[in-house]
């Protein structure tokens, strides 16, 4: 089966070293009008701007609400930003050309905005026809078990109600799996039976991955309807059951009373970003020699390295409220210097909303503030740390990310702060941007020594230091740029969190819908 894995401009994908998320997306979607319909998912290439068709739902006729059985199986990739967009089709004609379709809207999303979404469950409003109102779709993601066995099944109904006026019932099965929220997800649908109390419907085998992810005990539901020409299917009854169950009728017979019924470990990422401030070149924000240049015509690699890696961390937070801090920098009025002041300028504030709203904090204090030094980075390693002390349960992760352009002046008060850190939910991304040297970054980036201080290793790897320039396309291409350095920058995380994790002895535990996700926390 094709997955976005397989659109990999920079060749360097390894999916067995990651974390990988295979998500079926449920799709449903609200019309004013009976209509045929089909979801058409398009993905964009990591560093491209095309769209390209992955997959589609099946066709369902005469409905406002279809509840699609096809899904979509997609590989996650933490560290990059994979970008979705779902087309909805009314389809008029036996084509397989989407163009003979008539268009009834579309949305966008991230695949980390579903799977990071409280219950893996994400609302979108369709838009896309100027002046109408398209609808509603939903998705819901949850990750695949690597269960491959297929089972086989017959299934066969005695003395149905009947439903229709004149004849008997026209019945079919609908079978869901249960989701840990209490929900349950369309995962097959027989075909429909004429005019029979007593159908007998036709063998059929199914992923025991679709019909319950591997879980032998998870409730499987079983829905009876009447099916209907205009769409509008007649409940006759449910009866509910496992795979466990189901399979010991292997060598016997397995009979239901159908009864007529009337009416995840997901840790939330707290980000903070910090930004240095220090004047390692000649010339301020407003001249082309400066690295902090405010150009009309493109971004600094300061602003290029905070939206490549923001972009994609802020999927994992729920509120996209992000502490940004400066350090290295004179303060007005007095001038004095600072190791961590909020960029923008609210002390008691120090949140911005979105990426966006860092990058604006970001440009203004460069309005307000005098470059200087020196870099050191114990202030603010240690500040965010003593944020991720107060909650160690595995409710909440930290996230570090560091953009400096000069060497530390601080380094054995740093690898100290890393070292205690290291025995929190914390991890630290630090871009070095310039032409300076980061040989000391390179050694707090433990990933052949560890990290030590005084005579102490520390407990975990949590640092992550690449240099922007070796990221930058010759070609002038700063989407991929961003996309290579995001890549990179971010690929260590999931098994910082999980080795953080095992260490404490956390278990992984089912989301509740009604309970907010445990927030990721970002520092910038």
């Amino acid at each position: 089966m094709a997955s976005i894995g397989d659109f990999d401009p920079l060749n360097t994908r390894v999916p067995a070293t990651k974390i990988e998320v295979t998500a079926y997306l449920l799709i449903m979607f609200l019309c004013s009008l009976l209509s045929t319909l089909v979801v058409v998912l398009y993905v964009q290439a990591v560093g491209t701007k095309e769209w390209r068709e992955f997959g589609r739902t099946e066709v369902i006729d005469n409905t406002r609400n279809p509840d699609f059985v096809r899904k979509f199986v997609l590989d996650f990739f933490f560290e990059e930003k994979q970008n979705l967009r779902f087309d909805v089709y009314n389809v008029d004609s036996r084509s397989c050309n989407i163009s003979k379709y008539d268009f009834l809207g579309q949305t966008f999303c991230t695949l980390g905005e579903i799977i990071s979404s409280t219950g893996g469950r994400v609302e979108k409003t369709l838009s896309g026809i100027p002046g109408k109102k398209c609808g509603v779709i939903i998705f819901t993601a949850e990750e695949l078990s690597n269960c491959r066995d297929i089972a086989t099944m017959q299934l066969c109904a005695n003395k149905l109600d009947k439903k229709d006026f004149f004849g008997k019932s026209d019945p079919f099965l609908v079978f869901y799996r249960s989701n840990e929220d209490g929900t349950f997800t369309i995962c097959h649908k027989t075909e429909v039976i004429k005019n029979t109390l007593n159908p007998v419907w036709q063998s059929f085998t199914i992923p025991v991955r679709a019909l319950c992810n591997g879980d032998y005990d998870r409730t499987v539901k079983v829905d009876v309807f009447d099916w209907d020409r205009d769409g509008s299917h007649d409940f006759i009854g449910e009866f509910t059951t496992s795979y466990r169950e189901l399979s010991r009728g292997q060598n016997q017979f397995n009979v239901y009373e159908v009864s007529h019924v009337l009416c995840f470990l997901s840790p939330s990422f707290y980000n903070t970003i910090v930004i240095s401030l220090t004047k390692r070149l000649p010339g301020n924000p407003s001249q082309p020699t400066s690295l902090h240049y405010m150009s009309p015509y493109q971004m600094n690699s300061y602003a290029m390295a905070l939206r490549a890696v923001g972009e994609i961390i802020q999927d994992y937070d729920s509120d996209k409220l992000f502490p940004a801090y400066g350090f290295g920098a004179k303060l007005p009025p007095d001038g004095k210097i600072s190791h961590a002041f909020p960029l923008g300028g609210d002390a008691e504030n120090p949140n911005c909303l979105g990426i966006e709203g860092v990058l604006e904090a970001y440009f203004q204090s460069l309005r307000t503030v005098q470059l200087y030094g020196p870099t050191n980075f114990a202030p603010v390693i240690n500040k965010v740390a003593n944020c991720a002390a107060e909650i160690t349960d595995g409710s909440q992760y930290f996230v570090l990310l560091m953009i400096t352009d000069g060497v530390i002046s601080d380094m054995v008060q740093t690898k100290e702060a890393v070292v205690n850190a290291a025995a929190l939910p914390l991890s630290i991304i630090i871009v070095g941007v310039g032409p300076a040297e980061f040989d000391a970054m390179e050694e707090l980036d433990g990933d052949e020594v560890r990290v030590s201080s005084r005579g102490r290793l520390a407990e975990r790897d949590i640092v992550q230091f690449v240099p922007f320039r070796d990221y930058i396309d010759r070609s002038g291409n700063h989407v991929l740029s961003m996309a290579r350095l995001a890549k990179d920058v971010l690929a260590e995380i999931p098994d910082q969190l999980l080795s953080f994790m095992k260490s404490r002895g956390v278990e992984p535990r089912p989301s509740l819908s009604s309970s907010p996700l445990p927030e990721l926390h970002r520092n910038i």
